[in-house]
């Protein structure tokens, strides 16, 4: 069976590639610089319970697309995290923070607020993320 991103998550951005063992996401937010790597894994939800070589992999994944959010986006400060509260399918969220964005210093689960990318954003971030990572 091929891996698949659960329906909330794919329907909540934009594909930007495959990195690491894992599917990269732009959410559609632009609000907040907010990626989602999602280990292409089954029937694990908590990073403590990837095999070894496989944890490695994707902490190297989270460190070099925190490198392009801070880089990119300017971020003050990054919230990273493997939540899965709502969405069991386990994700790692990576979001740039800044002390002028709506939801500082509070948290952007907790803000209601939201922009819809546009298409020319979209494909600058899409361009620069894959430039940036190495991907096709």
């Amino acid at each position: 069976m091929a891996f698949e991103i659960h329906p909330r998550l794919a329907s909540g951005g934009f594909e930007i590639g495959r990195l690491g063992g894992c599917r990269l996401l732009l959410k559609n937010n632009a609000l907040f610089p907010w990626l989602l790597l999602v280990p292409e894994v089954e029937g694990i939800e908590d990073l403590h319970q990837l095999p070894t070589g496989q944890y490695e992999e994707v902490m190297a994944t989270v460190r070099s697309v925190s490198e392009f959010v801070a880089g990119y986006f300017h971020s003050e400060k990054l919230n990273v995290a493997c939540i899965g509260n709502q969405v069991r399918q386990m994700h790692i969220h990576i979001v740039g923070r800044s002390s002028d964005d709506p939801a500082w210093p509070g948290t952007v689960w907790a803000y209601e607020g939201k922009r819809d990318y546009s298409d020319e954003e979209i494909a600058k971030i899409r361009s620069a993320a894959r430039g940036f990572l190495g991907l096709p």
